[in-house]
Parts: C-alpha cells; sequence; structure tokens
C-alpha cells in the first residue's frame, strides 16, 4: 500500500513538472514572439520616421532651390550683362538709311521720286494753265495725275498741217502722256491718240521718233510745255500731214503698237545715231 501511494505521489510530481515545463516553455515562446513583435515595429516604425525624415530633408531642399532660383530671377541683371545685351540690341539695329539721292551718281529711291513726281506734275499743271497763248491744253485720264491727255490747239499757222485741220474741221491734235515712276529723271512715253497723222515723225500706232524723249535725250530740265512745243516744230519740220487715205482715217493708233515701234526705233538710233536736221529748218 506504502508503495502504490509513493508511485502514485511520483506519477503526480512529474506531471507536475512537466505541466510547469510546458507553462513555462509556453511563457518563453509566448515571450520571445511579443519581443520579436516589438523588434519588427521598433524597426518599421524607425524605417519609417528615417524616410519621413527623407523625404522631409527632400522637399526642403527642393523648396530651398525653387526660392533660391525665383529669387535670381527676379534680381536685376548685373551691370556688365546689361552691358552686353545693350551692345548686343545695339548691334542688331540696322544703320539708318540714306536717301541714295544725297549720293552722287545714284537715282533716288522710290518714295523720293514719287514725291518729286507729284510736286513737278502739280507745278506743270498749274504752269500750263497760266499760259497766255493756251497752245494746248490737259485733262487727267481718269482722274490721273501721271497720265495726261493732251490737245495740241495749234501749231504753224502758214503750214500744209494747219491747212488740213481747218479743212478736215479737226480742233487738235491729241496725245497721250504716261510718267514713269521716275520722273522727271526719265521721259514720258508720249504716242499720237488722233488724227491719223502721216509724217512729221509720227510712225506706226501713234509713237514719236524725237530724241528728247528717249532716255539718252532726255533731261530732268525739261517741262511737258517744252515738249509739246518741240513736237509742234517737228511736226511741220516732218511735213506732217492728216491722213485722208480711204479705209485708213478709221483705223485707230493703238498703244502696244505705238510702244513697239518706239522700242524698235531707239534701237535703230543706239545703233546709228541720231540725225541733225539741216541748219536751214530752223
Amino acid at each position: 500500500m506504502a508503495t502504490l501511494l509513493r508511485k502514485i505521489g511520483l506519477i503526480r510530481l512529474h506531471d507536475r513538472d512537466t505541466d510547469g515545463a510546458k507553462h513555462q516553455g509556453s511563457r518563453k515562446a509566448t515571450k520571445s514572439g511579443s519581443q520579436k513583435n516589438a523588434n519588427k515595429q521598433c524597426n518599421s516604425s524607425s524605417n519609417e520616421s528615417i524616410l519621413l525624415q527623407s523625404d522631409h530633408h527632400h522637399h526642403y531642399h527642393n523648396n530651398h532651390q525653387q526660392q533660391h532660383n525665383h529669387k535670381r530671377s527676379e534680381q536685376p541683371p548685373s551691370t556688365k550683362d546689361s552691358n552686353k545685351d545693350k551692345q548686343q540690341a545695339g548691334s542688331k539695329v540696322p544703320p539708318a538709311s540714306t536717301s541714295s539721292s544725297s549720293i552722287p551718281g545714284q537715282p533716288p529711291n522710290k518714295q523720293h521720286c514719287a514725291q518729286v513726281r507729284s510736286r513737278r506734275l502739280m507745278k506743270e499743271l498749274q504752269d500750263i494753265r497760266k499760259l497766255t497763248d493756251h497752245f494746248i491744253s490737259v485733262e487727267l485720264v481718269e482722274d490721273n495725275l501721271f497720265e495726261w491727255n493732251v490737245k495740241l490747239l495749234q501749231v504753224d499757222k502758214d503750214s500744209a498741217l494747219w491747212q488740213d485741220m481747218k479743212e478736215t474741221s479737226t480742233e487738235c491734235i491729241l496725245l497721250n502722256l504716261n510718267f514713269p515712276d521716275n520722273f522727271p529723271f526719265s521721259p514720258p512715253f508720249m504716242r499720237v491718240l488722233s488724227p491719223r497723222l502721216e509724217n512729221g515723225y509720227v510712225l506706226d500706232g501713234g509713237a514719236i521718233c524725237m530724241e528728247l524723249l528717249t532716255p539718252r535725250g532726255w533731261s530732268s530740265a525739261y517741262t511737258v510745255e517744252a515738249v509739246m512745243r518741240q513736237f509742234a516744230a517737228s511736226l511741220v519740220k516732218g511735213q506732217g500731214r492728216i491722213c485722208r487715205k480711204v479705209g485708213k482715217t478709221k483705223k485707230a493708233f493703238t498703244r502696244k503698237e505705238a510702244e513697239a515701234t518706239f522700242k524698235s526705233l531707239v534701237k535703230t538710233h543706239e545703233k546709228y545715231g541720231w540725225v541733225t536736221p539741216p541748219v536751214s529748218d530752223g
């Protein structure tokens, strides 16, 4: 009996020791796990704090750099840079244009020519209206100051041409004058419109063979009045007559034909020269 009781006591003592060891192992495991979790949380929190500090530092650095750049952009340029910019800007400014009319041997520019042409023609119109003999009259073509229709009302009254005008009831010899852009430095283009003339240095299309109407023979000192007086004299000297041939009197002069004829005669005279009229012709 005593032996049995001793065995039972030993068994209980063994079971109690076993349960205590298990309990202690469980506590150790729990404690170890909790420590691992705590360490893990601690590491995680420390990593997060490091990342937050890094992000904060990077953000602060970017803001500081942007503010620095902004301040630099707001600051005025240095004197050296300003002078450099002024020199560059000054180098890009083109030099003041010099009127070619002030350069000897050079033709005036277009703007200057337009002003001179307008003033010259206005003055000539006024001078023609003041003529006392009224041997010519002027009408602007469609109110264009640079194209005139000029009526030659008189020629030498002892000439055959004047007699023709009386017999045919021709009031005047009508001419058309076109003034180029660089008039009076270049001559006007002048042609006869009506009546249809023969001889008198009047050629096909109404072109007029006169050296002073060519660039070579022209002078800016010539006036329209002087040109018309010279033309009236050349008509008489060249024995000009009003055409009375059947079939030709109704054929009008054309500008295209006149321009072609004038161009051809200028080339011919530039090659062979202009014939000077005899002294007896005046």
